[in-house]
Order: C-alpha cells, then structure tokens, then sequence
C-alpha cells in the first residue's frame, strides 16, 4: 500500500504541489527505501565549482553532499540520509533544496537518459521534466544570481571515515548518537532545518554554538 500511494504521488504531482499542505519540511518521506547504494568505504567528496555541494566523481551514482546531508537522485526521484551509506528517505521533489536542484549536469555520474541534449554547465531543465505543477510551485528555483549569493559549503562529517564494513552503524538510532556526539553542525537551508525537526536529527545538537558553525572529528 505505501508504494502504491508513492507512485500515486509521483504521477499525480503536477495536479497536486501546488494545492499541497506544508506540514513537514521537505515533503512527506518514505523511509529505509532500497536504491541500490553500497559504498565500501567513506566516499572522497570533492566540491562541486561555484555551489556549496560536494560530489564524489568516482562513485557511480548521481550522489552529492549538501549542508549536512547526503542526496542521490535515482530513477526520477530525490533521496536523502544523514550516512553516507543510507538507510535512505525518499523525498518529494517540491521540497528538494534549490542548491541540489541546481548542480550542473556534467556533475550527475550516471544521469538518465532524458538529460542527453542538456547543456552540461547548466543544471538539469526540471520545469521539463516535472512539468508546469512543479515549476509554479518552485518559481524560485533557478535564479540567475544563485551562484554569486551561494552559501559557503557544509563541513564534512568526516568521522563517518572510521565507520565503514562491519562498523557501518545499520539502525538509525546509533547513526543518531554517532552524529550527536561528532558532529555539531546546524544546516542553513530551511528545508533541511526542517528535515532534520522532522526526523529528530537536529534537537539536541550544537548546543552552545553559533547556527551554522560545523564541529567534525
């Protein structure tokens, strides 16, 4: 039943976003979905020019890091974890933060075949692909001066080095401690302030820090 409603959601969308209630910070999740991504080791995430994400140009998956948080586009849709190995949250892609939205093409490892065609400096033509619904729900998307009023990038959680194998924490309540104790950093964006609410990620860290400054071992 709940892969049903997902696919419901995902065809009916353009009909919907636009009408749909905000109650959480980045759409309604899914969590634990399956897509595939079994790194064997921490991945070596380098900056992606101009915009504060990180890719990993070895990893053959569109992966990025993005103010604290890892997100992989996969089969036309958007997932998010706080580990770089998953477990994984399906995301609604009216509430995909704009700076993920806007990485370049030519920075996607595997990206699908309707890309072919697209200017690989600029980043994927979404109004196309999801629609009109889409477009008017996230108007603010691509604005033209997002990279000069870009952010600087999110602190690494490099900790997560030591955790890798059979030391990869599997239940997110120990993926929870492990951040809590290692990694202070307060995310900026507002969807993913909110995701981190949601999830329970956010209360309790930080404490004592200015918003936005990042602690990692």
């Amino acid at each position: 039943m709940r892969y049903l409603l997902l696919v419901l959601s995902m065809l009916l969308f353009p009909l919907t976003a636009a009408h749909a209630e905000v109650r959480v910070g980045i759409g309604i999740n899914v969590p634990g979905v399956s897509i595939g991504i079994n790194l064997p080791a921490y991945p070596r995430l380098v900056p992606v020019p101009g915009y504060p994400v990180y890719y990993d140009p070895r990893v053959n998956s569109n992966y990025f890091f993005y103010d604290g948080l890892y997100w992989v586009f996969y089969g036309d849709g958007w997932y998010v974890s706080s580990w770089y190995n998953g477990p994984w949250d399906w995301v609604d892609r009216a509430y995909v933060p704009l700076y993920v939205l806007r990485v370049p093409v030519r920075y996607y490892r595997r990206p699908p075949p309707y890309f072919h065609g697209w200017h690989p400096d600029a980043p994927p033509r979404w109004e196309d692909r999801w629609g009109p619904g889409w477009e008017q729900h996230r108007s603010d998307w691509d604005k033209k001066d997002a990279r000069r009023a870009a952010p600087p990038p999110a602190p690494l959680p490099s900790y997560q080095r030591q955790y890798s194998g059979d030391r990869y924490p599997q239940k997110v309540e120990r993926q929870h401690e492990l951040q809590q104790q290692h990694y202070r950093y307060q995310p900026r964006d507002p969807m993913v302030q909110k995701h981190y609410e949601e999830r329970g990620k956010g209360q309790g860290q930080g404490k004592g820090q200015d918003k936005g400054k990042g602690h990692n071992d």
